[in-house]
């Protein structure tokens, strides 16, 4: 885990990034991939807002220190309305919050349409304003995680791969529609990545081989390696880069 400028140096040494004066939000930050991305925007010196489900950040462990804490529902209009007034400007949004379901339904199509596409979508609309008053080098930025079952089928989460597939579509239509105020708009598509939501997959010890064997590099990926390319994709090297798909997942998708 990233946890300052020293350790995320240490993680990737000799790489440097300055986000001082940028204001971020990464929506479910509070563990795993958000929580990554978190902590390296914070260690390059970003204001970060996260948010989570529950009423306060102390309700979880491995959410990053010295961040800001917004409660958010996702399938709750109001809340993401709520959640776009507090931000009368904003450099960058990256909409990582989502899942396969609901609690009660886990794989529920409804539910994952809503948490992974509709809320993307509404959030990143309300935002609009704010990102467009950013005065960031290269232009503010929404950055989109996708998932790479939006490239293949799987009979396990149909809500979850139609929504993540629909989320590129969606990105590829913000760089259009918001290039008139200097808005990016780019899409990452993690493969497999130990987190909270895999656990279960990545903890089986059939499915953790099978997935690394398919893997050109031979195993899962970590946190960080997706909060590199987040980091990357905001920054002004990225200036002239929206509307993109990046797939993050040491090759798994295009080995046969």
């Amino acid at each position: 885990m990233v946890g300052s400028q020293e350790t995320f140096q240490q993680a990737w040494p000799g790489i440097h990034f300055d986000f001082r004066a940028a204001s971020v939000l990464v929506t479910g930050g509070t563990s795993g991939i958000g929580a990554a991305m978190a902590r390296a925007f914070q260690a390059a010196g970003a204001q970060v807002t996260i948010t989570g489900t529950r009423e306060s950040l102390d309700a979880y462990a491995e959410a990053p220190e010295g961040v800001s804490y917004q409660p958010l529902k996702l399938q709750d209009r109001e809340s993401l309305q709520a959640l776009a007034g507090r931000f009368d400007q904003l450099d960058v949004l990256i909409n990582n919050a989502g899942g396969t379901g609901g609690a009660e339904q886990p794989f529920d199509f409804d539910t994952a349409v809503q948490v992974n596409l509709n809320a993307v979508y509404h959030l990143s609309e309300a935002l609009s304003g704010a990102l467009a008053r950013s005065r960031w080098p290269g232009g503010a930025s929404i950055i989109n995680l996708a998932s790479e079952m939006a490239l293949f089928g799987s009979p396990y989460f149909p809500g979850y791969g139609a929504a993540k597939a629909a989320v590129v579509q969606l990105t590829r239509t913000q760089a259009v529609t918001l290039a008139e105020h200097a808005i990016r708009a780019n899409a990452l598509l993690p493969g497999s990545v130990p987190t909270p939501m895999t656990a279960a997959f990545a903890e089986n010890q059939d499915i953790h081989e099978m997935v690394a064997d398919k893997t050109p590099l031979g195993r899962w990926g970590r946190p960080e390696e997706i909060a590199g390319p987040a980091l990357f994709l905001a920054s002004p090297l990225a200036s002239f880069i929206s509307g993109h798909t990046l797939v993050v997942d040491g090759g798994y998708s295009i080995f046969e």
